[in-house]
């Protein structure tokens, strides 16, 4: 799959974007030109050869705060993933396979969480348990889970009726042999989608939770909370808010790009991907044949 997403100009796009910001995310903090945290007289600056991209309403670098804040936004988004990922998928796949009770169960949490609004619950949840980005993106992340919930008992739904997966379980095998052996592979390249989608939505969520101030502690800097602390001082600085939100902007835009990929070269549209690129090699060498060996 990573090959036939490679092939594609619009997943080439979105994997070299992506590497970007996790080396963005991983060496920004390092790259910051000044202590992010480090207040000065010189406020509400425009650009200069210190700071290229000004200073904010307390003298400090907006593109250091850029740079280091760009971890925190990039693992909150992947904390949502990842736990909607393990809290969706894994109860999907399982409820075709553990009876009617695990199923109904399931379903009706399913439906519940779909009708709570995630901002609000996780304002209740920080107001609990301490203002804090991990358990913020956890809430989070479990409000989502209903998305890979329904894609993969769906995926696991539609493997299951196969003749190949009813005579592995006639034959006497395990519900956790099946899962891994035929169901996983199968849902594997649904799943890929939503998750894409679903570090895209990531970035959303934590951008307007930061943006809020929830989540993280002041003065550690994130992406939204630039964005919000940028808007007080339009005036003054009306460029301000641009560097932040084409940041949130591109990133959403190449996980959905990448999204779409993924989606275009699996499954049956993967294959005839595949056997179109084939066919074109086909007759591009029939339309250039070798030349003749002279006498």
């Amino acid at each position: 799959m990573v090959r036939r997403v490679l092939a594609l100009p619009s997943g080439r796009i979105a994997v070299v974007i992506l590497v970007g910001i996790a080396l963005l995310a991983a060496f920004g903090p390092l790259l910051a030109p000044q202590n992010p945290l480090a207040t000065s007289d010189n406020t509400l600056a425009g650009t200069s050869g210190a700071h290229w991209l000004g200073t904010d309403y307390l003298g400090r670098g907006v593109l250091s705060r850029l740079l280091d804040g760009s971890r925190i936004s990039v693992l909150g988004s992947l904390e949502v993933a990842l736990t909607a990922l393990v809290v969706g998928a894994v109860p999907g796949i399982l409820s075709v396979y553990l009876g009617r009770a695990f199923e109904w169960i399931t379903l009706r949490l399913a439906d519940t969480l779909v009708a709570l609004p995630f901002l609000l619950f996780a304002v209740a949840v920080i107001a609990l348990l301490g203002n804090g980005l991990t358990q913020a993106m956890l809430v989070t992340g479990a409000l989502v889970s209903p998305l890979f919930y329904r894609v993969s008992r769906a995926a696991t739904l539609a493997v299951a009726r196969s003749q190949y997966v009813e005579a592995a379980v006639i034959s006497g095998a395990s519900i956790g042999w099946v899962v891994r052996r035929h169901v996983w592979v199968k849902v594997l390249p649904p799943i890929a989608v939503a998750l894409a989608q679903t570090i895209g939505v990531g970035f959303v969520i934590v951008s307007s939770l930061t943006f809020l101030g929830i989540g993280v502690q002041p003065p550690a800097p994130t992406w939204g909370g630039l964005l919000a602390s940028d808007l007080g001082y339009l005036n003054q600085r009306p460029w301000a808010p641009i560097a932040p939100a084409l940041l949130i902007m591109i990133t959403v835009w190449a996980c959905n790009l990448l999204a779409d990929a993924i989606r275009d070269v699996s499954g049956e549209a993967g294959r005839a991907l595949v056997n179109n690129r084939k066919a074109r090699a086909n007759r591009l060498d029939k339309a250039d044949p070798a030349p003749a060996g002279g006498a």
